[in-house]
């Protein structure tokens, strides 16, 4: 089983722009539905594999601090999703991810959302403000050098 985490940025930002932030080494495929998509499987590297792909009218909706609902609707996005197996989550994958995470909002502006699983939302910026949420279930000290404050 593994655990997904999206990177979603609002905006037509060409994959390219984001995936030299992300993971430089990606290759271009195609999703299922025949979508252009960059991938990279950088599991021994960094414990997780990586998928960017853009899209129009999202919708996304994760669990806010408190329970409470959080939903957004950017008219177009590109997502960065993370792919981690559960036995490279904690040493390898989360740390990786979130300076890959760290990299592409320092490298971007554009209002964003991280979420685990598409069901807890981690983080937000909107009008250039960074929001961590749920910070028990996943934040650790050792992050505030990774990500920016």
């Amino acid at each position: 089983m593994s655990v997904e985490y999206w990177l979603t940025l609002a905006g037509n930002i060409p994959l390219e722009d984001v995936a030299k932030l992300a993971v430089p080494d990606a290759t271009e495929s195609t999703t299922p539905s025949g979508e252009r998509m960059l991938s990279a499987d950088l599991n021994e590297e960094c414990g997780y594999v990586v998928d960017i792909i853009s899209g129009s009218q999202g919708y996304y909706q994760a669990e806010n601090d408190g329970g409470t609902l959080w939903r957004w609707d950017p008219e177009t996005y590109v997502e960065v999703s993370f792919y981690m197996r559960k036995d490279t989550l904690t040493a390898k994958g989360k740390p990786n991810m979130l300076r890959a995470v760290a990299r592409v909002l320092a490298g971007f502006t554009e209002d964003a959302s991280l979420t685990l699983n598409g069901d807890w939302l981690m983080l937000t910026r909107f009008d250039g403000k960074l929001h961590k949420h749920n910070m028990d279930g996943w934040y650790d000290k050792e992050y505030d050098s990774i990500l920016p404050q």
